[in-house]
């Protein structure tokens, strides 16, 4: 796989999945736009190690929830590197609880977060992708936005979001050569996770047949496939990355 030439921005790339995204991107040769809403420190380190190894990077602060700041830091990609190629929708949080129990905030933290940015990041990608008649959009959902899961109706609800989102971008931007794809992870042990009761860990690795966790890695594996040339004629699918937790 070979991505040199081409311009990749990863949201919420400071840390976890995403740093582990940018990371591999550029190790194919992307330029990458490193993405963070608070954490400069994180997203600065991310580029440094990225540009250590020889690559190109640079670190743009946006809360891509906001659909003004999405534009900006579209903007601020194509002011760096003049185009932009790939775009990688990762930024996510979770607030969990039980619905009875859930506030009202705790829904539009996450659906803002996980979903709406999203939209707002393709809907400000798009033109200049059309324009170029070429695009990479991969979304990061989750095995819980294909299986559902308690205690989690806000992060579900938002991440099967993403997968019609995913189906409606491959179908209405396939004529000008942009592929819209999405890659669902199982349990990754990241800071997001990090608070989660032993016990339900305990029971996901259960229901894992390839009896481990999955990595960041494991997840940029799949995004790099999904923006390479060998993935150029696949659209509207979503890969489970899970170790078999979710079989559908």
């Amino acid at each position: 796989m070979e991505l040199r030439d081409k311009v990749a921005l990863v949201t919420g790339s400071s840390r976890g999945i995403g740093r582990a995204i940018a990371l591999k991107l550029a190790s194919l040769g992307a330029k990458v736009v490193v993405n963070y809403q608070k954490n400069a420190a994180a997203a600065q380190e991310v580029v440094q190690t990225i540009q250590v190894s020889g690559g190109q990077a640079i670190a743009v602060q946006a809360d891509v929830s906001r659909f003004a700041e999405a534009q900006a830091l579209v903007k601020a990609t194509l002011d760096a590197y003049g185009r932009l190629d790939i775009l990688v929708n990762n930024a996510g949080t979770t607030r969990d609880n039980l619905i009875a129990l859930m506030k009202e905030e705790d829904w539009d933290v996450v659906v803002d977060t996980n979903l709406k940015s999203a939209w707002n990041c393709a809907k400000a990608a798009v033109r200049p992708m059309m324009k170029q008649r070429y695009g990479r959009i991969v979304n990061i959902t989750s095995v819980s936005g294909l299986a559902g899961q308690g205690g989690q109706s806000n992060y579900s609800a938002s991440k099967a979001g993403l997968i019609g989102l995913t189906k409606a971008l491959g179908k209405e931007l396939g004529g000008r050569n942009i592929t819209a794809n999405a890659v669902a992870p199982g349990f990754v042990p990241t800071e997001l996770t990090a608070s989660l009761p032993e016990e339900l860990k305990a029971k996901m690795l259960e229901l894992t047949p390839l009896g481990r966790f999955g990595t960041p890695e494991d997840m940029a594996n799949a995004v790099a496939f999904f923006v390479s040339g060998e993935a150029s004629y696949i659209t509207g699918q979503v890969l489970s990355v899970d170790g078999g937790m979710i079989m559908m």
